[in-house]
């Protein structure tokens, strides 16, 4: 059997490649010439480059291929949505016309839960707060959250694909911590917690999950999941100061003591340079208009249908983030 990874040099391909390579699986590890594969050194991978923005490179990558795992997206954005559009949704769509046309069995497309839109009720209500789930659909403003959009969009090229024969399963993850974060050693919040380099916070909540349990979501996807359905790999929700707190217990750092108002992040976003003179942190500062949304989600589904074990300890997931990035600097 040979699997196909796109993204295979990033955080949840690397994972997957090492996942499938452990049950015996024959690997083809598909990235850009240029990419790093720092994470895939010492794994018995096929490696194949091509580019998900270069069709002509696709069909060959899937030739014999039994089951494609398509992690390969653009992240960051910086290049405006027609970076994003480009890779994510057209990119998206290659990939699967070209699976298509080589009869691969099935495919498991990494979306994110930030396809899945914002809970109708900015600040919620914190004791009760709504959860999210496989339903909800977009809702945002697309310029306040550009790759969630991108995802979005990359999910309705997958639903046209499954229209047209293709057995394709999608699974969206949460925020994902863990060892291997290559692309965020700069800007993790565990290590700008850890380095005490993270002054302010703002209102919100999100669901934490781990690396490893995101790639047992995927395997598990593969076998159980069920054709054009969505499945939420999520473990914890959390508020964000309370998570902060926590990293700061466990790597001996300082979480913010500052609370930026929800009505002046999002008058922030509006001026990117500005919000990060004045918040003094490299993250992504556009995100101040998703100040007060409590990303909270219901990962029920996905545990039942694919038959998930419990997930790994919050603790586990911030140490494991911190013992790698230390370990690697």
């Amino acid at each position: 059997m040979i699997a196909l990874v796109t993204g295979s040099t990033g955080f949840i391909g690397a994972h997957l490649c090492r996942e499938l390579c452990n049950l015996g699986i024959q690997v083809r590890a598909f990235h850009r010439p240029n990419s790093s594969t720092m994470l895939l050194d010492g794994m018995p991978v096929e490696h194949v480059t091509g580019d998900l923005t270069v069709p002509d490179s696709l069909l060959p990558a899937l030739k014999d291929v039994d089951v494609l795992f398509h992690a390969g997206a653009e992240l960051s954005g910086k290049g405006g949505m027609a970076s994003l559009v480009k890779v994510n949704v057209d990119g998206t769509r290659a990939i699967l016309d070209a699976a298509l046309r080589q009869g691969v069995r099935r495919v498991v497309y990494t979306s994110s839960v930030a396809a899945l839109g914002a809970p109708e009720n900015r600040r919620g209500n914190i004791q009760q707060p709504a959860l999210l789930t496989e339903s909800h659909t977009w809702n945002l403003n697309p310029e306040h959250w550009r790759y969630g959009y991108s995802k979005y969009l990359s999910e309705m090229e997958v639903q046209y694909a499954v229209s047209k024969g293709l057995d394709v399963v999608i699974v969206n993850p949460a925020v994902v911590f863990g060892a291997g974060n290559i692309h965020r050693r700069y800007n993790s919040p565990v290590m700008l917690v850890a380095n005490r380099r993270l002054p302010v916070t703002v209102p919100a909540g999100m669901n934490i999950v781990h690396i490893r349990d995101v790639a047992a979501g995927h395997l598990a996807a593969w076998q159980h999941g069920i054709t054009g359905e969505r499945y939420i790999l999520g473990a914890h929700n959390i508020e964000v100061a309370d998570l902060l707190k926590r990293i700061a217990q466990l790597t001996g750092g300082k979480a913010p003591q500052v609370s930026i108002p929800v009505f002046l992040a999002r008058h922030l976003a509006r001026f990117t340079k500005l919000a990060e003179v004045i918040t003094r942190t490299p993250l992504d500062t556009s995100l101040l208009y998703l100040a007060g949304y409590r990303f909270f989600y219901d990962a029920g589904k996905a545990n039942k249908e694919l038959q998930l074990p419990e997930p790994r300890p919050l603790d586990t997931c911030i140490q494991d983030t911190y013992e790698w990035f230390v370990r690697t600097a």
